[in-house]
């Protein structure tokens, strides 16, 4: 079996090749979308996702593969599941079948068991329909066999897909459980199985909030407000396209309660429509303010019961025209999210998974900035390095100041810059990327998103991964920002600019991650 390691710019890569990231995850000459099938198994975290095996655009859906032990350097694999004659494959996820419900395995050596969509191309017995069809791995999920007696599950609907199964025990009893969509009626609608075969439907959830677009890519999981096991909340995950914060493609989320039949939302997870039936998008809760998160969805089986996601970072306004080749497309960084309390009400939090500490004597490129003080003035910080990801993490005293602003991946000339921007006066934290660089190649790409942000005691805490991409997380990771950037050549510079009064440094840290 060939493997490919994650791939990185290089010696003889073209201009489009080196704006790889290098945190990121991408496939080395094909294009890929959604994740899916997202697992761990004995010591290794498994990426599957949607792929094209043959092009560098959407088509021919087939599940890649890639693996990591720490979620930062993955392997690439040869094509998991791949579409043919009668199906494409759509998205998924993967089980681990410790009771060896589905007899595909043993209780000893339990098989890794997919649910994916097939969409069943024309000419085949089920044509112009999705429905969900299982596959099974009893090698560790390296190789893949089709169950015969596919689809396991159909509604005769032309958009039902995208199933997350778990593991539910509870007041309903034990079961598995999965959580679909009718993508063009705004639906998530919830069956239960004992054996992964036979499905027998629960309930439907469904239009809220964000309704305009298709419902796509569901989850939903238990998580403890606060790391409090007595006071558990279940968070329902729902991506939509296009009816995103910022347009087009992005995920909403809703808290709420499930008894093993049904999702109840939280009223405070609710937006009412306005008069004119509209829904103000500001109000909906977003896992993502930027415009390019989407199809985000969690691991299944992860040590520790630690809740980690992963996002397809792109937005189907441009995701084909890319200026990248020969791959397309990539992975948002592994990020761990949690329930907290915000302002009295349970809510998402996510950190990205890196490593925690980054000793002096790592070796990592480091400089450090404390108590300092800016008055209309601009403090330099270390450019960017090539080969490289940057990592900036800030506590900032706003003071009175009308703006504070780090512009990243600068040109040598000042004539380009994505520019991350927070106004005190209206609590609004902007990622602008309209000058970036390279904007031309989609009319909807040059854009700038903000996001409202709360300080704490005055202050803005700030958490900046800059990797061919910025993403962004505010106060510990209660507001997030995520877009894609493709920087003008040599664009490396970095500072950070008061206007309007005197901001305090209280620490800022810059490092360099290779």
């Amino acid at each position: 079996m060939t493997e490919t390691t994650t791939h990185r710019a290089g010696l003889g890569e073209d201009a489009a090749s080196t704006m790889r990231p290098i945190l990121h995850y991408t496939a080395r000459n094909t294009w890929l979308n959604d994740p899916n099938g997202l697992v761990w198994h004995d010591g290794l975290y498994h990426l599957f996702y949607q792929n094209n095996p043959f092009d560098n655009v959407w088509g021919n859906m087939s599940w890649g593969h890639a693996t990591s032990t720490d979620l930062l350097h993955w392997t690439e694999h040869p094509v998991a599941i791949a579409c043919d004659e009668e199906e494409d494959v759509f998205s998924g996820s993967i089980v681990v079948d410790h009771g060896n419900t589905s007899g595909f395995g043993t209780e000893e050596d339990p098989a890794l068991v997919a649910i994916y969509t097939s969409a069943f191309k024309e000419g085949s017995t089920h044509q112009g329909t999705q429905a969900q069809s299982l596959a099974f791995s009893t090698d560790g999920g390296m190789t893949w066999s089709k169950y015969a007696g596919n689809p396991v599950l159909g509604r005769g609907s032309a958009h039902f897909r995208d199933p997350k199964v778990f593991r539910y025990e509870g007041s309903a009893g034990a079961c598995w459980v999965m959580v679909a969509v009718e993508a063009q009626h705004q639906q998530v609608v919830m069956y239960r199985s004992a054996n992964l075969k036979d499905w027998e439907y629960l309930s439907t959830f469904g239009p809220a909030n964000s309704s305009e677009g298709e419902w796509e890519c569901p989850d939903l999981f238990p998580l403890p407000v606060d790391g409090n096991p007595e006071n558990v909340k279940w968070v329902l995950v729902v991506n939509v396209n296009p009816g995103a914060v910022a347009g087009g493609s992005g995920g909403q989320y809703f808290v709420g309660h499930f008894d093993g039949v049904q999702f109840t939302a939280d009223p405070d997870s609710l937006v009412s429509p306005d008069a004119d039936g509209s829904t103000d998008l500001r109000q909906c809760l977003w896992l993502d303010w930027g415009r390019d998160y989407y199809a985000a969805v969690s691991f299944s089986n992860t040590p520790d019961n630690r809740r980690i996601m992963i996002g397809w970072m792109n937005n189907w306004d441009y995701a084909n025209s890319l200026p990248t080749a020969p791959w397309r497309s990539g992975m948002s960084l592994a990020r761990e999210v949690e329930l907290a309390t915000v302002e009295g009400l349970p809510r998402l939090v996510q950190r990205p998974v890196l490593p925690l500490v980054l000793p002096l004597d790592s070796g990592v490129p480091k400089s450090t900035f404390q108590d300092v003080e800016l008055h209309d003035s601009v403090l330099e910080l270390p450019d960017a390095m090539p080969g490289s990801a940057l990592l900036i993490e800030a506590e900032i005293l706003p003071g009175s100041v009308r703006s504070i602003a780090f512009r990243l991946l600068c040109a040598p000339d000042g004539s380009a810059a994505t520019v991350l921007s927070f106004d005190p006066v209206t609590s609004q934290l902007t990622l602008d990327r309209r000058t970036s660089g390279n904007t031309a190649f989609h009319e909807k790409f040059a854009s700038a998103e903000s996001a409202p942000v709360k300080l704490d005691g005055g202050v803005l805490r700030l958490r900046i991964i800059v990797d061919q991409s910025v993403e962004v997380f505010a106060q510990d990771g209660r507001v997030v920002l995520s877009d894609l950037v493709f920087p003008l050549p040599g664009s490396l510079g970095t500072d950070l600019r008061v206007e309007g009064g005197t901001a305090t440094i209280l620490k800022l840290v810059v490092s360099s991650l290779s």
